[in-house]
């Protein structure tokens, strides 16, 4: 057992955020919240809904509030999994580079097309070429994951135990060098 403050989870859809941060959640013996399920209760509705609704930039602002609500509770701390387009908003990224913990969990656009390809729960894929789509999103977004990461963990073809573990070495190496 660690002794380890919040810890977030960055990354592009696909990468794991969910999957990892609920095996760190169960071996650290903390909450795990995933960002957009919050905000889905919050607004009573899933995302797709909000992203017809709303638009990308409503989905976003909500985005902003939880990531508020979340790191402001005065909670013991967590595990919190962010939705993939977190990191393009300048408050969140700056909200993000003051946490002591955020983890960039790298995947390729490869990777990424393999574990999102029979979603339906994923807005952005749902317009033009998916890996087209992909590899947009990366190139505009993995500098501004690698931008707030404290540790950055590769996820391609690997186990998700394998990566929890890979993560939970990269966050005691990262605290020690801290100390």
């Amino acid at each position: 057992m660690i002794n380890a403050p919040t810890i977030i989870l960055v990354g592009p859809m696909g990468a794991g955020k969910t999957t990892i941060g609920r095996l760190l959640s169960q071996q650290l013996d903390r909450e795990f919240y995933d960002s957009d399920r919050v905000i889905e209760e919050n607004a009573g509705a899933d995302i797709p809904w909000i992203f017809e609704k709303e638009g990308e930039e409503g989905f976003r602002r909500r985005e902003t509030q939880t990531l508020q609500a979340m790191l402001e509770a005065d909670q013991p701390p967590i595990v919190l999994a962010t939705g993939g387009g977190i990191v393009m908003k300048d408050e969140n990224r700056d909200m993000l580079k003051q946490q002591p913990l955020v983890v960039y969990l790298f995947a390729s656009v490869t990777q990424q097309l393999q574990r999102t390809s029979k979603s339906n729960h994923r807005p952005l894929l749902k317009q033009g070429n998916p890996k087209e789509t992909l590899k947009r999103l990366f190139t505009v977004r993995d500098p501004l994951y690698r931008e707030v990461a404290s540790v950055i963990v590769e996820t391609d073809s690997r186990h998700p135990k394998t990566v929890a573990n890979k993560v939970m070495d990269a966050i005691k190496k990262h605290l020690a060098t801290e100390a």
